[in-house]
């Protein structure tokens, strides 16, 4: 299972185009709110009925975290304490983590960033904790997949069904979404 955390203030088109992405390629996610309620209003006022609450879904079966950006979005990630723990928790089993934007900084601020190269939207490149922010649009580095922003959320999500599926099915996607057009 592919968990996407949402918190107030999160950007939409990072959450939603990420996650739409992800389904596309057949592969389980649950949009999950750290709010204590299933309807989270978004960075610009977009009203986001998630599959779950952080409180009720069991960790264990995490294949991927993945934080979408967005403010205050980001920084309420990185400002939940349980999420914080079950982060950690799941980089020390080596799983993989994906975060966009100003999202890195939920890994960043806790050192799991440490040696990575990692991208961010420009001007939190402090937050990522002994990486070295590379500025591309997207960064594939050990367990950690960083995007730069809303730009990047084509790329972002190819990068996450490479890593979870197949380069195949990611190529597949980019040829079917006409991507490759815009390119």
């Amino acid at each position: 299972m592919i968990y996407l955390f949402f918190a107030t203030g999160t950007e939409e088109l990072e959450a939603l185009g990420t996650a739409d992405i992800i389904r596309r390629a057949g592969l389980d996610l649950q949009i999950v709110s750290i709010t204590g309620q299933r309807t989270v209003t978004g960075a610009h006022g977009i009203r986001v009925e998630t599959d779950a609450l952080i409180e009720d879904i069991p960790f264990y079966d995490a294949d991927m975290l993945v934080f979408p950006g967005g403010l205050p979005g980001a920084t309420n990630l990185a400002d939940h304490a349980l999420l914080n723990e079950r982060l950690r928790d799941h980089v020390a089993a080596s799983r993989p983590v994906a975060a966009i934007c100003a999202a890195p900084l939920v890994p960043g601020r806790i050192g799991l960033l440490d040696g990575c190269r990692a991208t961010c939207y420009p001007g939190f490149e402090d937050q990522l904790l002994g990486a070295t922010p590379t500025g591309a649009l997207v960064e594939s580095d050990g367990l950690f997949i960083t995007g730069k922003g809303p730009a990047a959320v084509f790329e972002f999500g190819y990068a996450i069904v490479a890593r979870m599926k197949d380069k195949a099915t990611a190529d597949a996607l980019r040829q079917g979404m006409l991507w490759n057009e815009v390119r």
